[in-house]
Parts: C-alpha cells; structure tokens; sequence
C-alpha cells in the first residue's frame, strides 16, 4: 500500500493519478475535506483502496494501527499552504509536528517518504536557489508559511533523515483542481476567470527599482509535471533536498500572456496596488537550481509554459477537473 497525504490537494490529487496511470491503485489517500464545497470533487477521478481524515490518520499513526510491511512508501503532501496564514499555531501543528509524526514512523519502519517542502523556505534569495541541505540554515522565509517548512527541513538535516527520505521544495504549481484554494489559487486560474469576464487582468505593481510593473520573475510549475517528478523521486528512492521546478524564471507579464493567448484574446494588464500587509513579504525573484534533480534522476522534460498555460485553460474552459479530460501530447521542453 501506498500512502499519499493531501490527496484531495492540487499537486497531491495529481500525484496519485500518475500512479494510478502506472497501474499503482493501492492507496490510501489522506486529506482533510472539511465543508469545502470544491474539495471532495477531486476525489471523483482517484483510483485508491482507502480514504481517511488526517486527524484519524495521525491517531492512527500513533496507535500503531498500521503494518509496516503493508506500507510500500509514503507521500506526504498534507499541509496548509497559504503563504498569507496568520495562525502560526495552526501552521506549526499541521505543517510542523505532522510532518515529524510521519517522517519518525517512516525512518523508524524502513519506509521511503517524500514530503512537501517549498520554495518558500529561500525567503528573498539573498542565499540563492540551490537545494544544498547543508546551507539551509542561512535561509532566512519571509513569512509563517515558509518558516513552517523551513522548520522540518532543519530538523531533518539534524536527525540525519535526509540519508532515508525525500524532501520536495515546490516552486509556484499551478494547473487543474485548484478551485477549492481561495484565495491562494494561481495566477492562471484568476486571469482565466478576470480574462473571461473582463477582457482585462490586474497584476500588483512592483515596488523595487530593477523590476518594472510586471517584470517580477517566478519559478512557474505545471502540476502534471510536478507529479511526475515526485514519482521520479520516489521511484528511483533518491533521498535528499530538491527543488522541484521549472528552473527558468518567468515574468508575470509573460505568463498572463500566454493565458491572453490561449484563450484567443489580445493582452490587456492594468496594474494595481499591493496590499500593505503583502510588501515586505513579496518575492521579487524565483528560480530553482535543477542540477541536483537531474543528477539524482537522469534527463527529463517539461511542457513549455505556453502549452502548460494552454493545457490548463482547456480544463477551465470545458468545466472539468484532471482525469476528466484525456492527456494531451504538448510539446515539452528537455531539461
């Protein structure tokens, strides 16, 4: 049995998917539902043995209700991922703690785990993006979200877990089953919803001299490609600290482009004002360094972010959620 926490999630969903594209249907999928109206939807296309809440998950955990050798490996992708969350006791129990619960029993039972990180953790980039676990100390987030990953990163080099487990630090993911995100969905799914009403986009203004309105630079990855690559980790057992991005650095500006574009429509972007609360804590600059991901996995390819933008607007504009569309063959750039 596999166990794939955050199932219902957007990278987690997708993940278990491309095992279940592999012939991989054993799994027991964790999340959290709640009265999300959005959520359980993405359930609907999952081929999996079991689902349970992550509060009985983590009780089950801790009672030893579970097998070792029932358990092939573990994906832990369940955590709050709102980089605006103001309740850090909320992030340090479900992004924190939870994490230690499942990295602990996995170490202690011989089984391999892949976890969420983020890039979050590089704070400004003042360190740079390289995912070199003896540097992640001078790592400085830039809010409560980052910190909670930082947290575990640190105190996995500290037990030594990064000789057994993987450690995933997720750049910008976008792409299909994203609806139940609120307010931290993505980009392309708010200029596919303001493009489709408005004919216009809105994108903050830059507040730094070197980059003008728009010009801000992030590491954009689809979510199809970041489920392969979990499953490259996991597959091949490479334990460590990874970026898993695009390892190019795209502007904003660009990205609404293409969106503009797939949806046949001419760019129109107006600028607005970032929110105070949000200014201090804006990274400018996104860009993983993929040279450790390559080395531990062999070669591999991306969609291009026009096709990405393309293959996601083909979802949003049908109604349909991933698995409920057949797969595209778009062309991917090598890396």
């Amino acid at each position: 049995m596999l166990i794939v926490t955050g199932g219902a999630g957007l990278i987690g969903g997708a993940v278990v998917q491309e095992f279940n594209r592999a012939g991989v249907d054993d799994i027991l999928v964790v999340d959290h539902l709640g009265e999300s109206p959005e959520k359980w939807k993405n359930l609907r296309a999952l081929r999996m043995s079991d689902y349970l809440e992550k509060d009985d998950f983590r009780k089950k955990l801790a009672a030893g209700y579970f097998a070792p050798g029932e358990i092939d490996g573990i994906i832990h992708l369940g955590a709050c991922s709102s980089t605006t969350e103001s309740d850090a006791s909320y992030l340090i129990d479900n992004n924190y703690h939870a994490t230690q619960e499942v990295a602990e029993y996995a170490v202690k039972n011989g089984i391999f785990l892949v976890y969420a990180s983020s890039c979050a953790t590089y704070g400004g980039g003042e360190e740079g993006y390289a995912d070199d676990e003896s540097r992640i100390e001078r790592l400085r987030p830039l809010n409560m979200y980052g910190c909670s990953k930082q947290l575990f990163d640190l105190w996995a080099r500290r037990r030594g877990y990064f000789k057994g487990i993987a450690g995933c630090k997720f750049s910008n993911v976008y792409g299909p089953n994203e609806f139940h995100k609120n307010s931290m969905r993505s980009v392309i799914l708010r200029a596919y919803e303001q493009i489709t009403a408005t004919g216009r986009m809105q994108l903050f203004r830059s507040y730094r001299e070197e980059y003008a309105d728009g010009e801000q630079k992030r590491d954009f990855l689809y979510v199809k490609d970041a489920a392969r690559m979990v499953k490259m980790l996991y597959d091949k057992k490479c334990p460590g600290l990874f970026n898993i991005g695009s390892g190019v650095a795209e502007t904003w500006n660009s990205l609404i482009r293409s969106a503009f574009a797939a949806l046949g429509k001419p760019a129109a972007i107006d600028y607005i004002d970032m929110p105070e609360t949000l200014r201090g804590k804006y990274q400018y600059y996104t860009c993983a360094e993929m040279d450790k991901f390559r080395a531990a996995v062999g070669e591999y390819s991306l969609f291009s972010s026009a096709d990405a933008v393309k293959d996601y607007c083909r979802y949003l504009t049908a109604g349909k959620l991933l698995g409920d569309l057949p797969d595209r063959e778009l062309q991917c750039r090598p890396k």
